[in-house]
């Protein structure tokens, strides 16, 4: 893919002296190279449903990281704040020291939303970034932001699954989306702002997979939260 490699010994069976950033890079740039042969998988059933999507992607992610990125597995449906769970979480396959903290087999290094684009009804057509109101906190990055995913995380991601096809209008569409809220806050304790919009910072024409980066406040505090958007289009190879 592209310029994309994967170093199948810079992240083996590692057990101390791995930055956590850099861990975080390698998975992100595993997954960008993993979901186009997920995608194109002639054995996976061509599913619209997000929560049928997510399943299969950790699965096939967990399946491959056995050979190229042996020291994580996914797993699918992580526990965060009270019921709440995100679609896919990332963790050590054995005990590991990252930056002077021991990350136990139970600890994800990454946590990772996944998002249909367009959603799936009118009603949610903003959740990639926020729900409709404040009493239906639905949105990915709106999450995020209030801790209730990735509570004790400064790095997380998102996977956006593209489905209409339409690949180069929806950067502009989140980000304006952004900036309306910057402008008129939901009123759900979140604060935005005009420099919270994604970024790219690269794309695959051949894979139609794009890489975007964004930075978040938080509810409280000065810490910030820092987002690897990785999105696919869906539609097959083959199609």
């Amino acid at each position: 893919m592209g310029g994309d490699q994967v170093n199948e010994n810079s992240f083996g069976r590692i057990t101390s002296g791995v930055k956590l950033r850099a861990s975080v890079f390698e998975i992100v740039n595993f997954i960008s190279i993993q979901l186009p042969a997920w995608r194109d998988d002639p054995d996976r059933v061509d599913e619209q449903s997000e929560h049928k999507l997510n399943a299969q992607l950790s699965k096939f992610l967990n399946y491959r990281a056995r050979e190229y990125l042996p020291m994580f597995r996914f797993d699918h449906e992580e526990p965060q704040q009270g019921n709440r769970s995100i679609d896919i979480s990332v963790s050590p396959e054995a005990n590991a020291v990252i930056e002077a903290r021991t990350y136990t087999i139970y600890d994800p290094v990454l946590v990772i939303e996944c998002k249909r684009l367009p959603a799936p009804s009118p009603d949610r057509e903003k959740e990639y970034v926020t729900g409709p109101s404040p009493d239906r906190i639905t949105g990915g990055i709106q999450r995020f932001k209030l801790g209730l995913h990735g509570a004790t995380h400064n790095l997380a991601a998102m996977v956006g699954y593209i489905q209409d096809y339409i690949e180069d209008g929806w950067i502009d569409t989140i980000n304006e989306w952004i900036k309306e809220l910057a402008a008129k806050p939901l009123g759900d304790g979140c604060v935005w702002a005009d420099d919270e919009i994604l970024h790219l910072y690269d794309y695959n024409i051949m894979s139609r997979v794009g890489k975007y980066k964004s930075r978040h406040r938080r509810r409280t505090g000065s810490r910030k939260i820092e987002i690897y958007h990785i999105w696919i289009s869906m539609k097959r190879k083959s199609a």
